[in-house]
C-alpha cells in the first residue's frame, strides 16, 4: 500500500442497499396481522412498513427496562456478518455499497463506524435507505418485512477494481432483485483473487 494508505480489509462484504433495522419482539396476535409467512422475508412498500412500525409501538407498552419497543439500528445480513467480524473478533473489514443522503443512512455510517467496518466503498447517493421490520417471536424466529422499492443502491457498472484489490474474502447474500452486483461481483472479485462466501437468504428470497 501507498504510504499513509490504510491496508486494504481482509474481508469485504457486497450489500448493494444499505439497510436500516427496526427490530421489535412481538407475539403470534400481531404476527397474525402481517402479510406473508411467519419467518420469511418478504418486501413491503414504504406505508405497509410504515403500518407494520405504528401496530408493534400501539400493541407492545414500554416498559421501564425497555423504554422504546422498536430499536433502530444498522442491518442486513452481510452489515452484521462484517460488523461482527470486526467487532467480535478484531477482523478488518469493509462494505461495498450505497446508502441514502437521509437520517437513515446517516445512522447506518455511525452504525458500521463504531463497530471498525471500513466505509471508504460505500457511496453516498441522493435518496432514500432501505428499511427493514424485524419482529421476534418468543422463540426467537424472526419474520423480516424489508422495503427496499425506493432505496439507492450500487449498480453493477458501478465496480472498480479497487473496490475488492487486497482483500481476501468477499461475503455475498443471494437476492434475485440484485442478481447482476452479485454476478458482476463475484466476477471482479475472483479477476482480484478473493474467495467468495455466498448466503442463500431466506427460503421467501
Amino acid at each position: 500500500p501507498q504510504a499513509g494508505k490504510a491496508d486494504p480489509p481482509a474481508v469485504v462484504g457486497l450489500q448493494v442497499s444499505a439497510l436500516i433495522d427496526h427490530v421489535a419482539r412481538v407475539d403470534w396476535s400481531l404476527l397474525d396481522r402481517v402479510p406473508g409467512d411467519r419467518g420469511g422475508s418478504q418486501q413491503v412498500s414504504f406505508e405497509e412498513l410504515d403500518h407494520i412500525l405504528n401496530e408493534v409501538n400501539a400493541l407492545i407498552l414500554p416498559s421501564h427496562d425497555d423504554p422504546s419497543p422498536v430499536r433502530t439500528m444498522a442491518g442486513g445480513s452481510v452489515a452484521n456478518t462484517v460488523r461482527g467480524l470486526s467487532a467480535g473478533f478484531g477482523i478488518s473489514t469493509g462494505i461495498i455499497g450505497a446508502r441514502g443522503d437521509d437520517d437513515q443512512g446517516i445512522l447506518f455510517v455511525n452504525n458500521m463506524s463504531f463497530s471498525g467496518v471500513d466505509l471508504t466503498r460505500l457511496r453516498a447517493k441522493k435518496g432514500h435507505t432501505a428499511q427493514c421490520a424485524c419482529l421476534v417471536d418468543a422463540s426467537g424466529n424472526r419474520t423480516m418485512r424489508p422495503c427496499l422499492s425506493s432505496a439507492v443502491k450500487l449498480q453493477a457498472n458501478e465496480f472498480t477494481k479497487e473496490d475488492f484489490q487486497g482483500s481476501k474474502w468477499l461475503v455475498v447474500r443471494y437476492a434475485q432483485q440484485n442478481l447482476a452486483q452479485i454476478i458482476e461481483a463475484i466476477r471482479v472479485a475472483k479477476q482480484e483473487g478473493l474467495s467468495v462466501s455466498l448466503d442463500l437468504a431466506s427460503f421467501e428470497v
